[in-house]
């Protein structure tokens, strides 16, 4: 058994993560998330999308590496290598992504940046502890060559490309001064709405395979609790707004959903 009490920041974190995914699974289903596409009055006060953007994505590099410099007595290569895996999609997603996305200047709730504020403080800060205190597995070098470690980082790695390359196509669709949405072509957009919401729950699942650790379960599966609803959210947006799109599109999964 895990000893809780010995890990108290550590099992509240689990909790909590575990908890926030249980009610936000059945919660998108009726209630769309108030922002992007999708946002609308009456969610409270506001922030300019963009700084909104940096202040909720930046507790997960920056508790990581916190927590994965003050809790190793000694990094393995594996452990480097799932660090590594882990600030490659962060610091992207925080301090370069805002800058490039179109429409930062848009306004996002405040609350809805507040809530992914503290998931993201705990959620990185309990899998760098999980990975450099928790599994023994991971101290060994010959983890590297372990199949669970080589799939789950090929797994990764081909989600991270997904998510770019669909990431680029959108922030290509309209020409400089042009506004409003259009439809994306190219890559996965060939098959389903949100290539970009794929890769990303590709990324996390290959994560928590090659770590092999419970939090990273935990949060390949709050990753899908996240996007899977938002991604047929976005799929009926599209299907209303354009008379003329595909029917053929899939929502997230290709020629199934």
């Amino acid at each position: 058994m895990f000893p809780f009490d010995t890990y108290p920041l550590y099992a509240g974190a689990l909790a909590f993560v575990a908890g926030f995914g249980l009610l936000t699974f059945p919660s998108l289903f009726f209630v769309t998330a108030p922002y992007g596409r999708h946002a609308r009055p009456g969610w409270g006060p506001t922030i300019p999308a963009r700084w909104g953007w940096i202040i909720m994505e930046a507790p997960s590099p920056i508790g990581f590496a916190i927590v994965f410099v003050l809790f190793a007595e000694a990094w393995s290569a594996p452990q480097l290598l799932l660090a590594g895996l882990w600030q490659l999609h962060y610091l992207y997603r925080s301090f370069v992504f805002p800058f490039l996305m179109r429409g930062g200047d848009k306004r996002k709730p405040a609350l809805t940046v507040g809530l992914a504020f503290v998931f993201n403080c705990a959620n990185g800060g309990m899998n760098a502890f999980a990975i450099v205190a928790l599994a023994p597995h991971l101290v060994e070098n010959v983890w590297l060559a372990d199949p669970r470690f080589l799939a789950g980082v090929a797994l990764f790695f081909v989600g991270w490309s997904i998510n770019q390359h669909a990431d680029h196509v959108l922030r290509n669709l309209r020409a400089p001064g042009e506004t409003g949405y259009k439809i994306p072509h190219g890559g996965l957009y060939r098959f389903v709405s949100c290539p970009n919401y794929l890769g990303e729950m590709l990324e996390w699942a290959g994560f928590a395979v090659a770590a092999w650790t419970f939090p990273g379960l935990l949060f390949a599966l709050f990753t899908f609790a996240n996007l899977f609803p938002r991604a047929l959210d976005h799929h009926r947006w599209y299907r209303e707004k354009f008379p003329d799109y595909p029917r053929e599109r899939r929502a997230i999964l290709p020629f199934v959903l």
